[in-house]
């Protein structure tokens, strides 16, 4: 029921507003600054052909703005893409190490570590460097050697560290 009213209003009268916008009259060029309106008069006097070239149309370039037409393609490729996934070599999967089984994760691809044995082979690796060697890590984690080696060199577990104060005056901790 709306859209009829709708449609009625819009359509109602059509014909004379649509006559009355096509004898308006067209709406003519921006007014001049008068500092510029003497100057084209004096140019104008001047050289009155300039007048009638600027009004004039010129049918070559006319014809030559019709000829022109542009049609775009998407370029057509040369080989046909095959729709052939690319198969995927079979992962091997190892178990958490430690006692600190997570609910959500069953199984650790071969060369990843969890967060949790991140912190523990840092922390081990810290307290006894002798025992937990680049070597021994990287063979109980099923990790390379050299990432390993990058892990102990760049990452380094939270260490907490007091600096005594400077100045006598400040309080000691009791």
């Amino acid at each position: 029921m709306g859209a009829r009213l709708t449609r009625a209003f819009r359509n109602l009268n059509l014909e004379t507003r649509a006559e009355r916008e096509i004898s308006k009259t067209k709406p003519s060029t921006a007014p001049k600054h008068p500092s510029t309106r003497g100057l084209l008069r004096e140019q104008l006097s001047q050289n009155p052909e300039i007048e009638e070239e600027v009004s004039r149309k010129d049918n070559k370039l006319l014809s030559l703005l019709r000829d022109v037409y542009v049609d775009s393609k998407d370029p057509v490729p040369s080989l046909p893409a095959k729709n052939v996934p690319p198969q995927q070599e079979p992962k091997e999967f190892r178990l958490p190490i430690g006692h600190h089984f997570d609910k959500n994760i069953m199984d650790v691809p071969k060369g990843k570590i969890t967060v949790v044995e991140a912190l523990t082979l840092l922390n081990n690796h810290k307290l006894k460097p002798g025992t937990w060697t680049a070597e021994k890590i990287a063979q109980e984690y099923c990790l390379e050697l050299k990432d390993v080696n990058s892990l102990l060199k760049y990452f380094v577990t939270f260490e907490v560290k007091i600096i005594p104060p400077k100045d006598k005056k400040a309080i000691s901790a009791k």
